[in-house]
């Protein structure tokens, strides 16, 4: 009997231009994205070379939560099937790709590749290849955001697929909201990127308001199960601004707090009855043990 390995894949934490990552939207403009992992991970265990009917897989943060969990599912998947090749990290991101796309799952492909380097990511999307930016936020740009930047579960989970259908078939039929939602996506991914290189916390903010903005113009019902914690947040000023992960409707949102709104935000999401998930910085990707 072979020996058993693990693999360790992290989960994300997008900042800017999630959704433009998503086929057909490289294809007709070209997506953009800048998101970072963080060390909560998928644990996938078996023997190498298995298949996913023969392994075991452990969850650290919930399924359907917005973290990218189902990508980093399949990154950890394609390091264990492909063991003792030494493939690059962006080539266990494309297998990982592969492995969603062939059991059903309309997605885009940040979350692997995020998964498989770790660190910070700043990412072109155009049709079906991926271009690595060069960057490298500050230190202080990262400590004031470790310190400020919380990660709240809803409690309610949400079917990606269901979300990505109601979209992109709006999206297929011309609906301009859509459209123009999403090229305010993506245009919010610049000055995230510019905001964390240069420490212009400014940018950082006016980003996430736009992607939230742009959230709002694709379909405002995404934003419904985070509005009521919200919302009285951002009006007392203790949240500079926030943004719902992955595709919204449910799962966890990314709560920035003014320098001295923490203690209040934490208050009312625990009020709520939502999780705070803690997180630090992973900066490895995919892992192997054993």
């Amino acid at each position: 009997m072979a020996p058993q390995i693990e693999a360790s894949s992290p989960v994300r934490i997008d900042l800017a231009g999630g959704w433009t990552d998503v086929g057909p939207y490289p294809t007709d403009f070209g997506g953009e994205v800048v998101n970072f992992a963080i060390n909560r991970y998928v644990r996938v265990t078996g023997e190498p070379g298995s298949e996913a009917k023969d392994v075991e897989s452990v969850f650290e943060v919930p399924r359907g939560s917005g973290l990218g969990t189902s990508s980093a599912l399949n990154v950890a998947m394609a390091a264990i099937m492909s063991h003792g090749e030494d493939k690059f990290p962006e080539e266990l991101a494309e297998m990982a790709f592969q492995l969603e796309a062939d059991g059903g799952n309309f997605c885009g492909r940040q979350d692997q590749w995020t998964s498989a380097r770790g660190g910070f990511n700043h990412l072109l999307f155009i049709r079906d290849s991926v271009e690595i930016m060069p960057f490298e936020p500050m230190r202080s740009a990262m400590a004031w955001l470790r310190k400020h930047l919380l990660v709240a579960y809803s409690g309610t989970s949400r079917r990606s697929g269901e979300i990505q259908d109601s979209v992109w078939g709006r999206y297929s039929g011309g609906d301009e909201s859509v459209i123009n939602g999403l090229h305010r996506i993506r245009a919010a991914a610049r000055p995230m990127a510019t905001g964390l290189q240069q420490d212009r916390r400014e940018l950082v903010v006016h980003s996430l308001k736009e992607v939230c903005e742009g959230v709002d113009m694709i379909d405002a019902s995404l934003h419904d199960p985070f509005r009521g914690v919200v919302e009285p947040l951002l009006e007392s000023g203790s949240l500079a601004a926030w943004k719902a992960l992955g595709a919204g409707g449910g799962g966890c949102a990314a709560l920035l707090c003014s320098p001295s709104g923490r203690d209040d935000a934490t208050i009312s999401i625990e009020a709520a009855g939502w999780e705070l998930i803690e997180w630090d910085y992973d900066d490895e990707g995919v892992q192997i043990t054993g």
